[in-house]
């Protein structure tokens, strides 16, 4: 796996390494003060989003889907105002639509988090006394921190690994939206915007060979996020201007939507045959490179004999590569049945 990392950090990094401490030390002066000049409002605690979504279906036979999120602010919803904008309650309506079941949301990401927290946040759905059981489906986003502080690509990947790991074993399907595009942020200028876009891609490539090799599936955010943040600051930004705003949570969501449903089996089949979907199957690191310059890509383990059988700790040497098409969220279902956002 180390190998793998390895080749897919150059390839998706494109060598970043001939650059030198110093301009990666400027880059990240430059993005902490940016988050500081500009955070107007972005300490507010995010809402609260847990608690059950898609009231239309609370008849429909069986439990509730359970669905968590984990990771740093984009995944607590930090810069909107209200639950029903934030990623989790996003997911979990736009999950409640698709499945026709009601979807019960508990998320445990923290503002600020690295991916060492992610420990803490996988205990706290696991272990905790009272909690219900264990999700069906996390979706995991994490990373920027880590590059901010400057967590060596290895020792975010070690964290993300072990806690994909807990989370398999214990019957839960994954699915990572690998590292977002710094560089999108404003006042990063040429050439450290290019610089930041090579380090995010660096460990949303590593992120992505860790986790599908753990059996676990990732969608690439950075380079979708980063051309359409960088083309509509105003709009998908929020009031902060560091955080995404209410669109830019939806712009996430819809390209995440896809791959959370169809990790618990309710994505309806594509309507092009399948000669005309844009799918490959590469070796796992070329896939990760490939999926940090295609927005929205997904890769999961290749099924059949060279691919991963699905299991924490079984290696994956070939993946699947996917561009799935967005879907746009449902508008009325947003808000939670019952819980304490609103």
């Amino acid at each position: 796996m180390a190998r793998r990392i390895a080749t897919a950090a150059a390839l998706g990094g494109g060598g970043i390494s001939v650059l030198g401490g110093a301009a990666v030390g400027l880059l990240l002066t430059e993005v902490r003060y940016a988050r500081r000049r500009l955070s107007g409002g972005g300490d507010r605690e995010p809402p609260v989003a847990d608690g059950l979504y898609g009231a239309a279906f609370t008849d429909a036979p069986g439990p509730p889907l359970r669905l968590a999120l984990l990771g740093d602010s984009t995944a607590a919803g930090q810069g909107v105002p209200r639950a029903g904008q934030t990623p989790g309650a996003l997911l979990a309506a736009g999950l409640a639509a698709v499945s026709e079941r009601p979807v019960e949301l508990h998320n445990v990401a923290l503002s600020g988090a690295r991916s060492s927290d992610l420990e803490r946040q996988v205990s706290l759905l696991l272990t905790e006394p009272g909690r219900a059981p264990v999700p069906d489906v996390c979706v995991l986003m994490i990373g920027a921190n880590d590059i901010t502080g400057r967590v060596s690509p290895a020792r975010s990947v070690k964290y993300l690994s072990e806690a994909v790991a807990r989370l398999r074993t214990a019957g839960c399907e994954v699915v990572v939206g690998t590292c977002p595009d710094l560089g999108s942020v404003e006042p990063v200028a040429q050439p450290l915007r290019w610089l930041a876009r090579r380090l995010c891609r660096q460990l949303a490539a590593a992120q992505t060979i860790a986790v599908v090799e753990l059996g676990g599936r990732t969608v690439s955010l950075g380079a979708l996020l980063g051309p359409e943040f960088a083309a509509h600051p105003r709009e998908l930004f929020g009031p902060d201007r560091y955080h995404p705003s209410a669109e830019g949570y939806a712009t996430a969501a819809m390209a995440i939507l896809p791959t959370l449903c169809d990790a618990v089996g309710v994505w309806p089949l594509e309507e092009r045959p399948p000669s005309q979907r844009r799918e490959r199957v590469l070796p796992v690191d070329k896939a990760a490179a490939r999926a940090v310059s295609e927005g929205g890509s997904e890769v999961s383990a290749a099924d059949g004999p060279d691919g991963a059988r699905g299991a924490a700790g079984q290696r994956a040497p070939r993946a699947l590569l996917r561009l799935r098409r967005r879907r746009r969220l449902p508008e009325e279902e947003r808000d939670p049945v019952a819980g304490s956002g609103t």
